[in-house]
C-alpha cells in the first residue's frame, strides 16, 4: 500500500495541472501531511499576479510620472528664471550708478564750480545728460516728497563766473572782497512750500580779529509748474553769525519793494528737476546752469 501511494504522488505531482484525474482515496494521505490537489495551480496563479499586478502599476505611475514631468519643469523654469524686465531693470541700475561714480568724479575738486574751467564744464555736463537720458522724465507731480529734505550742494556750473550770485548779480570771489563760500544747502518742505537756500560764509576782517562765520539763508516760497518745472519765490533773508559770535541774534533782511528791485533781480526763479533719486539731485536753471545735489 505504501508503493500504491508513492506511485501516486509521483503520478500526481508530474501531471498536467490541467488534468481531469480524479483525486486518490483519502485513505491514501494518512501517513503523510495533507497536500491539497489545487496547490501547485493556486501558486502558479498566484505568481502570475505578483508578477502582472506590479507591472501595471509601474506602467501606470511612470506614465504618470513622465506626463507630469514636462509641466513641473515649465513651472520650475518659469519660477526660477529672472524675466527680461527684472534683467533690463538690474542693468539700467548698474549703469546709473557707474554714471553717478563717474558724475561725482568730474565735480569733485571743483569748489563747487569755483575753481572749473571750460574743460571741466564740458565733462560734467557731458556726464550729467547721460544720467539724465538713462533715469528718463521725471514727474514729481505723481510724488512730490522726493524734493524733501535737506540738499547738499556740490556743484554748480553757474559759480565759474567767479560770483556767489552764479548767474546772477552776487558779490565776487576773491581779493575784492575777502569772502570764502563754504558748504551751500537746500532745505524742501513739501508740506509747508517752504524752500530755504543756506550758504556758509567766512568774512574777513582787519588783523588781528579772526574771520567771522556766518550763515545766510534766503527763504522761498515754491511751487510746482507742470511735471517737473519748480519755481520759488523770494521772501526774506536772515543772517545768523556762528563761531565765536553765535550769542548773537540774527539779522533779518526783508524783501527789497518790486518798485525798487532792478530788473535782473525779479525775486522769483524758475529751475528743472532733470534727474532724482533717494540719493541725488541735478537740476537745470533758467540760465541754463547746472546743480548737482546730494542729500545730507
Amino acid at each position: 500500500m505504501a508503493s500504491n501511494c508513492l506511485s501516486s504522488a509521483a503520478a500526481f505531482r508530474f501531471s498536467s495541472p490541467y488534468s481531469s484525474s480524479p483525486s486518490p482515496p483519502a485513505g491514501s494521505w494518512s501517513s503523510s501531511p495533507p497536500a491539497p490537489y489545487p496547490q501547485p495551480f493556486q501558486l502558479r496563479r498566484i505568481r502570475r499576479k505578483a508578477v502582472d499586478l506590479p507591472c501595471r502599476s509601474r506602467s501606470f505611475y511612470s506614465e504618470s510620472r513622465f506626463r507630469s514631468t514636462p509641466r513641473f519643469a515649465v513651472n520650475e523654469a518659469s519660477v526660477l528664471d529672472s524675466p527680461p524686465s527684472s534683467k533690463l531693470q538690474d542693468s539700467n541700475a548698474e549703469l546709473l550708478a557707474s554714471l553717478k561714480l563717474k558724475l561725482f568724479s568730474a565735480v569733485s575738486g571743483l569748489n563747487r564750480g569755483l575753481a572749473a574751467t571750460e574743460e571741466d564744464l564740458s565733462k560734467a555736463d557731458d556726464v550729467a545728460k547721460r544720467l539724465e537720458d538713462l533715469g528718463g522724465p521725471v514727474d514729481l507731480s505723481a510724488d512730490l516728497d522726493k524734493l524733501q529734505g535737506r540738499w547738499k550742494l556740490i556743484y554748480s556750473s553757474a559759480f565759474s563766473s567767479r560770483t556767489l550770485g552764479g548767474s546772477r548779480p552776487g558779490p565776487p570771489t576773491g581779493r575784492l572782497l575777502p569772502i570764502t563760500l563754504g558748504q551751500v544747502f537746500q532745505r524742501i518742505d513739501t508740506v509747508s512750500k517752504d524752500f530755504d537756500n543756506i550758504v556758509e560764509l567766512e568774512l574777513g576782517v582787519p588783523w588781528p580779529f579772526p574771520p567771522v562765520e556766518v550763515t545766510a539763508t534766503l527763504a522761498h516760497k515754491f511751487e510746482l509748474i507742470g511735471s517737473s518745472m519748480v519755481k520759488i519765490t523770494f521772501e526774506k533773508t536772515t543772517v545768523k553769525a556762528s563761531g565765536n559770535l553765535s550769542q548773537l541774534p540774527p539779522l533779518e533782511i526783508p524783501r527789497i519793494p518790486d518798485a525798487l528791485r532792478p530788473p535782473s533781480n525779479t525775486g522769483s526763479g524758475e529751475f528743472k528737476v532733470t534727474y532724482i533719486d533717494s540719493g541725488t539731485r541735478i537740476t537745470r536753471g533758467d540760465r541754463d546752469e547746472v546743480r548737482v545735489f546730494v542729500i545730507s
